[in-house]
């Protein structure tokens, strides 16, 4: 049987893609396809659940039985070679990982400069963001706002993840979309107050943002992204950094009834004023 070892979000991702393969490829279960195979019956269980990292030949063995060819086998066997790496770097277009990773959470910290969090805009917003920035073509815009709209499920769930929101204030100062876009942000913001922290503008920000995902059962990852990349990193060290990070903004981060005021001075800002700050915001920079 393959060992049990630490999982990584990267390994789990994958794990999940193996199991949906016996799924939709076979009519198996996870103990029969280990009968078929000649393997331990918790084989498969801790292969699909990233918990195990599987030799060469049981991915070779795993994907016939799926119905797979060898180009298929090589292309997975790249993509798996660094499935339990502590520190693993993705595409920016590629967002299987985060998804997985941020929807399994049982806490999520997030801390963020420019932006509301992704789990907080609204659907203007993002669209506005993503026309703005020219990060996305046309025909791209629509999915992806629908898929940033998608993931905020998360924060609807019944037994979701205990969450906290680190917000700059430079993020509510730099205008995206009209005046209404702003405003029906800075809403959404309101709403969701008893999850938002403000962080008042006097507050150097020294990094465009980060996230830490903490789970029950499995290690914390840290992650941080940029349009070129994703990082997702599970190193002892580098998630205690995180959590430093994160102790010190609980410090200097407005409190909850303080939030509420800030953003209540937003929405309360005339909207000729809203654009102005955003004109002066983009022509000093």
């Amino acid at each position: 049987m393959a060992p049990s070892i630490p999982s990584t979000a990267y390994s789990r991702e994958l794990g999940e893609e193996l199991r949906r393969l016996r799924e939709q490829c076979t009519n198996f279960k996870g103990a029969e396809a280990a009968a078929r195979l000649g393997w331990h019956p918790s084989k498969v269980s801790t292969i699909e659940h990233g918990k195990a990292r599987p030799s060469e030949i049981d991915l070779v063995q795993f994907l016939t039985l799926c119905g797979k060819d060898i180009d298929y086998f090589e292309v997975f066997k790249q993509r798996y070679r660094y499935a339990f790496d502590e520190y693993i770097v993705q595409a920016a277009d590629s967002l299987r990982t985060a998804v997985k990773a941020e929807s399994t959470a049982a806490k999520i910290s997030s801390y963020e400069t420019l932006t509301p969090p992704g789990l907080l805009q609204t659907w203007a917003y993002a669209d506005s963001l993503y026309r703005q920035t020219g990060i996305a073509t046309e025909d791209q815009i629509p999915g992806l706002v629908q898929m940033r709209t998608d993931r905020q499920a998360v924060l609807r769930r019944h037994h979701r993840a205990d969450c906290v929101f680190y917000v700059h204030e430079i993020a509510l100062q730099q205008q995206v979309g009209d005046a209404q876009v702003m405003e029906d942000q800075y809403l959404r913001l309101l709403f969701n107050s008893h999850l938002v922290r403000i962080v008042p503008e006097e507050v150097v920000a020294v990094s465009a943002g980060f996230v830490l995902w903490e789970y029950e059962a499995a290690k914390s990852v840290a992650y941080s992204e940029t349009e070129f990349s994703q990082v997702f990193v599970q190193d002892p060290a580098a998630v205690a950094k995180t959590r430093r990070h994160f102790a010190r903004l609980a410090e200097v981060a407005l409190d909850e009834e303080q939030t509420r005021s800030k953003l209540m001075e937003y929405i309360g800002r005339p909207r000729q004023e809203i654009d102005l700050l955003g004109r002066s915001r983009r022509t000093a920079r």
